[in-house]
């Protein structure tokens, strides 16, 4: 101990020394919380920051901020629920338009392609023009076979904010990703080529293996 060190009171002395551990515990809790958010900032970087060579991660345009859909707008449930959601208007969906029913068939075939996990998502297509549906396609499209369900556009006179929310980002014709909070948070195009199928595909299957929400339904 040198001079310097005897002039100093030792309530001082032992102030340093609190401080000091007062520190150390910080570091080591900051350095602890970091530990256990590491599995989810991970996540978040893997799948929206961190680019692959040759193009970007996600197949679908992301929705910033996410928008929240109102319940009362469709007679359906979205909590718990993944939902690819689409409007058309029964009058084109009919045999013969095939860039519809095609476009229906992909969002069929695309939950049937995510295996065990096509029970967290769920099918919407909501009617625009709110006529009556042809009934072959409403037979191809049910709930029991191809986890579809069908369901009127809002009211006209009040549906505003429900054209609003579907037009987010001018993206209205695409295919609308709803989380299970019930937040739109991405549109996928409304394309029904093969190599769409294998991108949509692979942005749910991302998706599904990092966020766990609704993984009971």
């Amino acid at each position: 101990m040198n001079d310097q060190d005897l002039l100093i009171p030792a309530s001082q002395v032992d102030r340093q020394a609190v401080d000091a551990r007062t520190r150390r515990g910080r570091i080591q809790m900051i350095l602890l919380l970091l530990a256990c958010a590491a599995p989810v900032i991970a996540s978040y970087l893997a799948y929206y920051v961190f680019k692959p060579e040759g193009g970007k991660t996600n197949y679908g345009t992301l929705i910033q901020p996410p928008q929240a859909i109102n319940p009362s707008w469709l007679d359906i449930s979205f909590s718990g629920k993944w939902t690819l959601l689409v409007a058309r208007p029964a009058s084109e969906c009919r045999k013969g338009n095939d860039a519809c029913v095609e476009l229906l068939y992909l969002m069929r075939q695309v939950r049937l392609a995510l295996g065990k996990e096509k029970n967290r998502v769920q099918l919407v297509w909501v009617v625009s023009d709110r006529l009556p549906v042809d009934p072959d396609i409403k037979q191809a499209y049910d709930p029991e076979t191809a986890g579809f369900i069908i369901v009127p556009a809002p009211d006209p006179k009040n549906s505003t904010a429900w054209l609003t929310w579907l037009n987010q980002q001018n993206l209205g014709s695409g295919i609308q990703l709803i989380d299970p909070s019930g937040e739109k948070m991405m549109v996928f195009p409304d394309k029904a080529e093969s190599k769409d199928f294998v991108r949509m595909r692979k942005d749910l299957d991302r998706l599904l293996k990092l966020n766990r929400k609704g993984e009971k339904i």
